[in-house]
Order: C-alpha cells, then structure tokens, then sequence
C-alpha cells in the first residue's frame, strides 16, 4: 500500500522502494516543502535494510519544473540563499544515502528538475521525455543545475543547454550520458524496477561501499583516486560479504549475503 505524505507517494516494492512527486497539478515543481519531505524520506529510507534500491518517479504530463519560482520573488539574499541550501542539501542526500536511487523520467524535466534527474545514480527515460536548463530565458541561470549536469554529459554539452536554454530529447540525453536508457512511454516503470531488481541481487553492504566510494573518486586526482580506492578494495575485502561471495563463486554456488 502506497503512503501519502504531503508532496510524496512512498510505496514497497521490495527491495525497492518507490517514492513518487504528488504535486503534478504545480508540475511537481520543487517547493522548499517538497524538497524538505524528500531529503526527510530518502534518509528514512536509508536507514531500512530490506531496501536495496530506491526509484524515484513522478505522478503526471512532467517529471519535474524545478523550482517553485512564486518562492524566489519578493525574497531577502538570505532567504534566497536558504532556499537554495534546502535543494543542495536534497541534492546531496540522493548521492549519500547507501541505495543506488534511479530516477524514471516520464516527461519533462527542467531546471533543478533536470539537475534532480542529473544527481541521481541511475536514470530510465520514456522516449517522450525531454530535459532543460531554461534559467537563462527568465534571467535566473541555471547555475545549481549547471553542478550535477555539467558531471555528467560534460563541458561542451552543458553549456550548450545553459547557454540556449533548448530542451534535448530523451535519445540525445541517452548519447550525453544524462541517463542510461529510453524505453516506450508505457515501460519507463517496468525498465526502472528490472534494473532495480539486477542491482538488488548484490550485497547491500557492498552496494553501499560501491556508491560511496564512485563518488569519493570521481573528481579526485587519478593518482589520489588509486590511493583511495587500492584502501577501499582491501576493506572491502575483508568484510564478510566479500568473503562469502568470492568463496561461494570458486565453489561454484549462489552467495548467502549477511549485509556486514
């Protein structure tokens, strides 16, 4: 049975677990609420071991407008400055809980909507999705979303999007590298927890070690990131989910994992 919260839809279907945007009558855009909700859910929901995985979707015609400009008019710089703290924290929360989080896109996604879809580890589009960074068109540049976007489809392809503002398709966002695959409009769910489940058959501990350590290397040195990763390889093989599963593949059987 789905729960719902105020700007949120949170349903088991474990070991995933979806939570869904609810405010498609605002094109779910990202209210300080709605932002406050979703940072509170996902680390409650990393806080339970049966989930392994986390989809994130959204309920109507678009995945996400980014945010609620009614909140930036008439504001103080530190009121501004607070809302956008509340969104980078959000932000950070996708990347730092344990879970691979994949977001299914099923329409348009702009601005720190596109930033949100950008931050996530995994992304599933419908061929009929579309993503922007439009800010420079309302005179507020998308510099937040420029973070997370410009990490994944690189320099020149980022400041393409920023500087015009148009909008790609999903098949351009897929060669960018903004997301992994696209399906038929009617499949972005069932695409989404297929992937879900393949990441599910893992060890959660060692999921959890993969994701944090992806992001500790990425943006380091090549030989700072060696150095780290050679320690994070040896920890990790001294856990016991490591030493199950390489045991249980040299005798030829399916691992037992314990999470530890």
């Amino acid at each position: 049975m789905a729960v719902e919260l105020r700007h949120l839809l949170v349903e088991d279907r474990l070991p995933a677990v979806t939570i869904t945007l609810n405010r498609p009558e605002t094109r779910n855009a990202l209210s300080t609420s709605l932002m406050t909700e979703l940072t509170t859910e996902l680390l409650r929901q990393s806080q339970r071991s049966e989930v392994r995985v986390i989809v994130l979707r959204a309920n109507g015609p678009v995945f996400s407008a980014g945010h609620d400009l009614k909140e930036l008019i008439d504001r103080s710089l530190e009121e501004e400055r607070a809302i956008f703290d509340v969104c980078t924290r959000m932000m950070e929360a996708v990347q730092e809980v344990p879970q691979p989080v994949i977001a299914a896109v099923q329409g348009m996604a702009t601005a720190a909507g596109c930033q949100l879809v950008a931050t996530c580890d995994l992304a599933i589009a419908s061929v009929e999705a579309r993503f922007a960074t439009p800010g420079v068109k309302i005179g507020l540049f998308c510099s937040t979303p420029m973070v997370a976007v410009s990490r994944s489809v690189g320099r020149k392809r980022a400041l393409e999007m920023l500087l015009t503002g148009r909008p790609i398709d999903a098949r351009t966002a897929a060669e960018w590298g903004l997301v992994n695959r696209v399906v038929p409009a009617d499949q972005v769910d069932e695409a989404a927890f297929d992937l879900a489940g393949q990441i599910a058959s893992a060890s959660p501990l060692t999921l959890k070690i993969g994701k944090q350590a992806f992001y500790r290397q990425i943006d380091v040195p090549q030989e700072d990131a060696y150095q780290l990763m050679s320690e994070t390889m040896a920890e990790n093989a001294m856990t016991c989910d490591a030493q199950e599963g390489m045991s249980a593949f040299l005798g030829k059987r399916n691992p037992t994992w314990r999470g530890e």
